[in-house]
């Protein structure tokens, strides 16, 4: 981890039994980082850790953007696996990303909702049961950085999520808009970006059946009995028995995995618990020994098994204001079943508003992904009530390509406001997977001035 001179600017002297400050900000002396404490609720306090590019440029005509990244789970911290394991300056082994997003914005992670990662309350009542007390949150954290910091007032604002993130994005972008409307919040909306988003449960838990029997995972027995559950699912959501369906959800994902021998839900070319070789980790093995390789891999390994004493040590020393009580999680098992009675419901109604207002809406899929499959993404896409979407599902798409190569790595549709990216060879964690493309599809979402 990089070392740097630090001061503290406090901004409420509100003083917790064990000596903390209720809300407090530090920054690097360079001001390349700032990260701190926001109490979105009486005890109910949201960490979060604002990263400025060094390519910022500061130029009215092209704004410079600012990504809020938004985990899934729910209860993923994005502080922890967004920025060290996705897009971040650094990677879990603390080398400096090649294709970090900060090349093309200032990144913002923040650990969401509050009891994930480095984020706290201080009764476990406290923590939220639905995705619009998430939304009501980060609205309020967004006050507290945006409205008191006129440069980054300056700069759109993207909310990029992933997985059960996506949830919160909607939900979120819309409570932005309102407090924005209302005057109480200041800052621009550039768009909103959901990637291998879990928006409707229900086309999800009916594609991985056949997706499955596609790729040869699932036979056709299989598949019939996936099909019974997720009808069970459908039935239980249209009583509004959110709770259940969640249930029935966990049943059937115990039966793929059966059926399947184990498959990853976030990648069907591998087994569950087999690593997720990055893409750094090929470009390596591409003109080095396979013993450099295998040396590799296995420090990535050692390094992954460590990840929680990166977090709860290394990094947890650097910010100096994570309470002394307080352990790190990459996943809280609380968060997520506080959130058990939203966690089935889609969110296919919020997508529709943003694009009737004309937010910029983005959606991009990982081929590979199970979880929240492509197949699933279009079917819930064609259920849009938005009135440019029979002509966006009559358009062409566009190939996409990296860098000098002329191998396909994708596809793009757009229409108006609604764009949808295809992103090949990649899975659930598609920056992990296919860096590349995904910086350029960032740039062209955030339309960054950074020069490519």
């Amino acid at each position: 981890m990089r070392k740097a001179s630090l001061y503290v600017t406090v901004l409420s002297l509100l003083v917790l039994g064990n000596g903390w400050m209720a809300e407090a900000a530090r920054r690097t002396k360079d001001g390349s980082e700032e990260w701190g404490y926001v109490e979105v609720r009486p005890k109910a306090h949201m960490f979060w850790w604002l990263y400025r590019s060094p390519n910022r440029v500061d130029d009215p005509s092209k704004p410079w953007p600012v990504i809020l990244w938004l985990q899934g789970g729910p209860g993923g911290s994005g502080v922890g696996i967004g920025n060290f394991k996705e897009i971040g300056p650094l990677d879990t082994r603390l080398k400096p990303r090649k294709l970090t997003w900060l090349k093309k914005a200032d990144l913002l992670f923040v650990d969401n909702p509050v009891g994930t990662g480095y984020s706290f309350v201080e009764d476990p009542k406290l923590f939220v049961k639905t995705d619009e007390e998430a939304a009501t949150d980060l609205t309020t954290l967004l006050r507290k950085i945006f409205n008191r910091n006129e440069c980054l007032q300056k700069s759109p604002l993207y909310i990029v999520a992933e997985s059960y993130g996506g949830k919160y994005a909607v939900t979120l972008a819309l409570s932005a808009l309102k407090a924005i409307e209302a005057g109480k919040l200041k800052l621009k909306l550039g768009g909103v970006a959901l990637g291998d988003s879990w928006i409707s449960p229900e086309d999800f838990v009916f594609s991985w059946g056949p997706l499955l029997k596609d790729v040869s995972r699932l036979d056709d027995n299989d598949v019939k009995k996936s099909n019974r559950v997720a009808e069970e699912i459908r039935q239980q959501l249209m009583r509004r028995q959110y709770r259940e369906a969640t249930a029935s959800w966990n049943e059937l994902e115990r039966l793929i995995s059966s059926g399947s021998n184990s498959v990853d839900f976030y990648n069907f070319l591998l087994d569950e618990g087999m690593d997720h070789v990055s893409m750094e980790a090929v470009e390596l093995a591409q003109g080095a020994s396979m013993n450099r390789y295998l040396n590799y891999l296995k420090s990535s390994a050692k390094n992954n098994g460590n990840f929680d004493t990166l977090m709860n040590v290394v990094v947890k020393k650097k910010l100096r204001i994570i309470p002394a009580n307080l352990t790190w999680g990459e996943q809280s098992d609380s968060v997520f079943s506080a959130l058990g009675g939203d966690f089935m419901k889609p969110r296919i109604k919020e997508v529709d508003e943003l694009l009737a207002k004309g937010v910029n809406v983005t959606i991009y899929n990982g081929q590979l992904d199970v979880i929240c499959a492509t197949k699933g993404t279009e079917a819930w896409v064609k259920k849009l009530k938005w009135k440019g979407l029979k002509r966006f599902l009559r358009m062409e798409r566009t190939p996409l390509y990296c860098g000098t190569g002329r191998v396909t790595k994708g596809f793009k549709r757009s229409h108006k406001n609604l764009h949808f990216y295809w992103i090949l060879g990649a899975g659930h964690f598609v920056p992990v997977d296919q860096p590349c493309v995904s910086l350029e599809m960032v740039a062209a979402i955030t339309q960054s001035p950074a020069s490519t």
